[in-house]
């Protein structure tokens, strides 16, 4: 059995730099033996949920500018598969929740990044599932709720996002993290192992500075979907908390 994992895995440059992070990642890694990897990632956004479904080993995106060469040259070969793409997709169309296969789209830097540096050698086909930012929270939990039991089965759900993510907020000097974007994280935490889905689902009106943590929903709505899929009967725990640049969170829980 694997716990399904929530992962910030904040700037590309986590690929190429060692940070606490990326340590407790391959750490992490290191413990586990996924007989395959569903991730919903925070950079494929679409209005109909949508399953990569190929047999072939993707091609590595690099959704991002501006960075060193060194992140442009790095190849994550991970495959698909579309056996496992088609049982996922099933068990949400019997959910009644609406999907889509695509057979193109390669791994993003929301995806490859984080397995990189958790399984730099890509043994297990890897699943990864796009998300629609706006559905609420309960909905994004349900979304998970369809993919419970696979963790009985040795696959891996990862929803790769981040808590706290406001690329305007970042702090490039900062020594410390910022105390608001620590205050969100631990009302999140609290609310978390006390199971109280009402008010995290409320997190818009509940949770403080969540204007500045939560600016657009992208990166957080992986969470609720990580939470989803886990056994409702076991406690969640965080597996690892860092910050980088003031507020730039990488909280990672386990449910």
């Amino acid at each position: 059995m694997i716990s399904p994992i929530f992962v910030g895995h904040g700037s590309p440059m986590m690929a190429i730099q060692d940070t606490a992070c990326t340590e407790f990642l391959l750490d992490y890694g290191k413990k586990l033996a996924p007989k395959a990897i569903v991730i919903f990632t925070a950079h494929w956004e679409t209005e109909v949920l949508t399953i990569s479904s190929m047999d072939d080993v993707y091609e590595t995106i690099y959704d991002f500018g501006g960075f060193p060469k060194e992140l442009y040259q790095i190849k994550y070969p991970a495959k698909g598969s579309t056996e496992l793409a088609s049982s996922i997709a099933e068990r949400f169309q019997a959910k009644g929740i609406p999907v889509n296969l695509d057979s193109k789209r390669g791994l993003d830097h929301g995806s490859w990044v984080p397995l990189s540096r958790m399984f730099p050698n890509p043994d297990c086909p890897v699943i990864q599932i796009s998300v629609h930012p706006y559905l609420p929270p309960a909905e994004q939990y349900r979304i998970g709720e369809a993919l419970r039991g696979l963790d009985q089965e040795d696959i891996l759900i990862i929803g790769s996002g981040a808590t706290v993510h406001n690329l305007r907020s970042l702090n490039w000097n900062a020594t410390e993290p910022d105390a608001w974007a620590v205050a969100f994280d631990d009302w999140l935490v609290e609310n978390v192992q006390k199971q109280d889905l009402n008010t995290l689902f409320q997190y818009e009106t509940q949770a403080p500075h969540v204007r500045m943590a939560v600016p657009r929903p992208e990166h957080f709505v992986p969470f609720y979907i990580a939470m989803g899929s886990g056994n409702p009967d076991r406690q969640a725990q965080v597996i690892h908390r860092s910050y980088e640049l003031g507020s730039l969170s990488y909280l990672s829980i386990a449910f």
